[in-house]
């Protein structure tokens, strides 16, 4: 009988949780190289640079590849030939254990970002506890552990549909993708359930997204089956919707598509899907009774000799700290920018409390005046930095916010990831401001632009809080212009034409 000692499991979960902050798979990284390569959409292309960079960069000096370290997901099929000595408490509470040492490693500080109470007061937790396992029971003397890290922009895009028996799951994949909007950081991966039960399904969706990516192995030797058929045909057909990375408009949306499927009952067809973003963060690991489990990390050769830096001929230098509405009013819709100067930071929470405040006519602790807001929640610093990780996050979850801060606050602009809705996109044009555009997927590389951090305002709201950060060259594309043209609708749009396989309506 094998006996797996509790310190054993919490180091392993801890070195885990570390190694995937900083290390992409071996098999993503190469799938990325190869879309980067083919790439003919010189945004997508750009953008698909900027993460390959990073993600090289974060390899290196060993920092999460996002700001949003994710919420931790832990399988477990442990065998019933196995004996547990030395726990103190639950199987979760050993995980649990492993996830605050990983998180609160001083070497790599990773971002807190659960709260323990999802609908009242939302309190962070402090250590990114509790995490959510699942465990199966299964022959054999070993306990195989996959441990993964799930970002709220990749996750809270999750879908799930109870489909009639007839209906084609294709025809819904492609409906339900592009409602999906950017905020997803592609290119990444979808994983799909198709059978079992609603909760079944997003288990399978969720556990798929955790196999090899092997799509151009795939798509080399051909299908041997029909569901290999199926996971081709997704893939092709997602890929000719024009999304294509950060939702710019390009050849690539997805590197992967993953199925699972189990048997379900005769009047249904329960349907999950979610995407893996651009931060692919997963690991495996086997434990036999012989100690910790240790991760092998990619050999520096498997990443692409692609090292971005910003493009000083092609892209427009910014002061902010002497930006005018006028100035912002001649920025273009897909136009690189490079900012300089002072800006502020504010996300979800920060936003709530100011709209609360200005319902009371209280004074906010900043001005927001003449300024520019990144929706960032920022990685704690370590060592030498001025900050840590510094991705932007889903800007979406700002819209019902954006005309308040534009015709109550004075501010000018805004910066964040992905695309914005109708709702902020006729704010910005009724105010001629501008919102611009950051790459997801590219954190590290982000925050080296970035030559101080100060809290200015909300302190106790932690990531959250309202930042001072002074930049240098920091690499934006203008996403909706003043006038309210979107990048995010005209890119794919054109892109999904020049694909030709699906029709495009408008395109004549």
């Amino acid at each position: 009988m094998t006996v797996i000692r509790q310190d054993d499991l919490i180091e392993s979960v801890a070195a885990a949780l570390q190694f995937i902050s900083y290390y992409h798979p071996r098999d993503y990284i190469e799938h990325l190289a190869r879309a980067y390569d083919g790439e003919q959409s010189t945004a997508a292309k750009d953008a698909i640079a900027q993460i390959l960079t990073n993600s090289r960069m974060c390899a290196e000096g060993h920092r999460p590849l996002c700001q949003d370290t994710g919420i931790v997901n832990v399988f477990l099929k442990v065998g019933m030939g196995v004996r547990f000595e030395g726990f103190g408490g639950s199987l979760a509470d050993a995980i649990d254990e492993g996830v605050r040492r990983g998180y609160l490693d001083p070497s790599n500080t990773l971002r807190a970002s659960v709260v323990a109470d999802p609908q009242f007061e939302r309190r962070n937790t402090g250590d990114n506890t509790p995490a959510v396992v699942n465990v199966e029971l299964v022959p054999g003397d070993t306990v195989e552990v996959t441990v993964a890290a799930k970002g709220g922009g990749s996750e809270n895009k999750s879908k799930l549909a109870m489909l009639n028996p007839s209906d084609s799951v294709v025809d819904w994949v492609l409906k339900t993708v592009p409602t999906m909007g950017a905020g997803w950081c592609p290119p990444g991966m979808l994983g799909i359930g198709i059978g079992g039960t609603a909760e079944k399904a997003m288990l399978m969706a969720k556990e798929s997204l955790m196999e090899p990516v092997d799509m151009f192995d795939l798509l080399a030797r051909g299908p041997s089956n029909e569901l290999e058929k199926l996971r081709i045909e997704l893939y092709e057909k997602v890929n000719a919707l024009g999304i294509g990375a950060q939702g710019l408009g390009g050849l690539t949306t997805v590197l992967d598509v993953k199925i699972a499927m189990y048997p379900t009952h005769a009047a249904s067809k329960p349907v999950a899907m979610i995407p893996n973003c651009a931060a692919t963060r997963h690991a495996h690991f086997v434990l036999d009774g012989s100690g910790p489990a240790f991760c092998e990390p990619p050999p520096l050769s498997a990443w692409p000799d692609v090292r971005w830096t910003p493009d000083v001929r092609t892209s427009k230098r910014v002061d902010l700290d002497t930006l005018t509405r006028e100035e912002v009013a001649s920025w273009k819709p897909g136009q690189t920018l490079l900012l300089s100067g002072k800006m502020l930071t504010g996300r979800d929470a920060a936003h709530k409390r100011i709209q609360d405040m200005l319902a009371r006519g209280e004074k906010l602790p900043v001005d927001f005046g003449g300024r520019v807001i990144y929706y960032v929640g920022p990685v704690d610093p370590v060592r030498d930095e001025a900050v840590g990780p510094a991705g932007p996050t889903t800007s979406t979850r700002m819209d019902k916010f954006t005309d308040m801060m534009l015709s109550q606050t004075g501010l000018l602009a805004m910066v964040g990831k992905a695309e914005r809705g109708p709702v902020a996109i006729d704010a910005i044009r009724r105010h001629k401001a501008a919102y611009l555009m950051a790459v997801g997927g590219a954190a590290y590389l982000v925050s080296k632009s970035i030559r101080s951090a100060r809290v200015l305002g909300f302190a106790d709201l932690g990531m959250e809080a309202i930042y001072e950060f002074e930049v240098r060259d920091m690499p934006v594309t203008v996403a909706v212009d003043a006038a309210g043209t979107s990048v995010h609708e005209t890119g794919p749009r054109e892109w999904q034409a020049r694909i030709g396989r699906i029709p495009v309506a408008s395109a004549s």
